[in-house]
């Protein structure tokens, strides 16, 4: 029994020291810090690439992180909205011009203390070439037009008939051409003012906007708005070169 214990204990012996020396003689490849390649040109290539690999994915998903709080999302655009606003408004002006430049339309009725546009009192229709008729909507009313009619610079002397008044156009006195045209100058004058106020108001929107707006979208967008004002303020000085030619018979 002792003979088989001492067999035993060398044989473990025997196995110790062959483990020892086997871990002696295996050479350990140790990768370098991520910081430094001073040992990489002691890797095999292919342990060389994973680890330029690893250094390049983890750069990466660093910047793509770091990233994430610098994104700009795109202004919405504000070009059409401002361009249709600026139009409505300027063609409003321009319409409203052609019914002041019409015959009468310019003539305000003053009644109960406020002015008011006789088209807006009256219906005025043509009855031939040198005769109009003025309807009032409200009979108590027809002094009130009577006296504006008077008052105006077209020379004419109405004569009530019934519920309407007849207005007889006498020939246009040289002094009566140069009145009306200068009621005309005023007029468009006024219209152009409120083209110029849609202008202003569309500017002004772009300028609240243009933080947000790329610099180039911004001088077109106000480019646009100045090529909308130039064509409307000419619509209103060709009526008033038109309405003056008229008048004078020119």
């Amino acid at each position: 029994m002792a003979l088989f214990l001492r067999r035993g204990a060398a044989l473990a012996a025997r196995s110790i020291r062959a483990a020892a020396a086997s871990s002696a003689s295996t050479s350990v490849h140790r990768l370098p810090s991520v910081g430094s390649l001073a040992g990489a040109g002691e890797l095999a290539p292919t342990k060389l690439f994973l680890l330029e690999a690893r250094r390049g994915f983890a750069k990466g998903k660093k910047s793509k992180d770091d990233g994430r709080g610098d994104t700009v999302q795109d202004a919405p655009d504000i070009g059409p909205a401002v361009k249709s606003a600026a139009t409505q408004q300027m063609e409003a002006a321009v319409v409203a011009l052609s019914r002041e430049l019409s015959m009468l339309d310019h003539i305000m009725v003053e009644t109960t203390g406020v002015k008011v546009a006789l088209n807006r009192m009256a219906v005025v229709s043509v009855l031939d070439a040198h005769t109009l008729s003025v309807m009032p909507y409200d009979p108590s009313s027809m002094k009130s037009i009577e006296h504006a009619i008077i008052s105006s610079p077209l020379g004419i002397n109405p004569t009530p008939d019934g519920n309407r008044i007849i207005a007889n156009i006498p020939p246009l006195t040289k002094e009566n051409i140069q009145a009306l045209c200068k009621v005309v100058t005023k007029s468009a004058e006024d219209f152009k003012q409120s083209i110029r106020r849609a202008r202003q108001k569309a500017l002004d929107t772009i300028k609240k906007s243009a933080s947000g707006m790329p610099k180039d979208d911004v001088k077109r967008l106000e480019k646009e708005v100045e090529e909308l004002t130039k064509k409307f303020i000419k619509s209103a000085d060709d009526m008033c070169k038109a309405k003056e030619k008229e008048i004078s018979g020119n």
